[in-house]
C-alpha cells in the first residue's frame, strides 16, 4: 500500500502550494525519515520542483504528487498523512502502520 494524504491533507497542500505562489503543475511533496527525534526516526515534509530521481518513489493521492526516496518509502510504504486544525494547535499527522512506537509529540517513531 503506498502513501496516501487524506482529504484534509491535500488541500491543505494545495493552499499552501497557491499561497506561496508555486508552479502547481510541477511542485511536488516529499516525504522522507531522517535520524532522531526522541524515538529513532523524524518525520520530513518539503515542497519541491525537483524531477523524481532514479531512487524516488513517485505517488499520486488526492491530486498531490509525492515523492519518496526508496529507503524512506521502507519505513513509510502504507502511511497515510492527515492534516489537523484544532484548538490545541495545527498540523500535518502521520498514521504509519511500521512504527512499533512514537513519541508524544507524534513527529518521530521507531520501526
Amino acid at each position: 500500500m503506498p502513501i496516501t494524504l487524506s482529504e484534509t491533507a491535500a488541500k491543505e497542500i494545495k493552499n499552501i502550494i497557491r499561497d506561496q505562489e508555486l508552479p502547481a503543475e510541477t511542485t511536488r511533496l516529499r516525504v522522507g525519515v531522517k535520524g532522531g527525534g526522541c524515538s529513532g526516526f523524524t518525520y520530513m515534509l518539503d515542497l519541491t520542483e525537483e524531477a523524481k530521481s532514479d531512487g524516488d518513489e513517485e505517488i499520486e493521492s488526492n491530486g498531490v504528487k509525492i515523492l519518496c526516496d526508496m529507503r524512506s518509502y521502507l519505513y513509510l510504504n502504507g502511511t497515510e498523512i492527515d492534516f489537523r486544525d484544532e484548538v490545541m494547535g495545527r498540523g500535518f499527522v502521520f498514521k504509519n502502520p511500521n512504527a512499533t512506537s512514537t513519541c508524544g509529540c507524534g513527529s518521530s517513531f521507531n520501526a
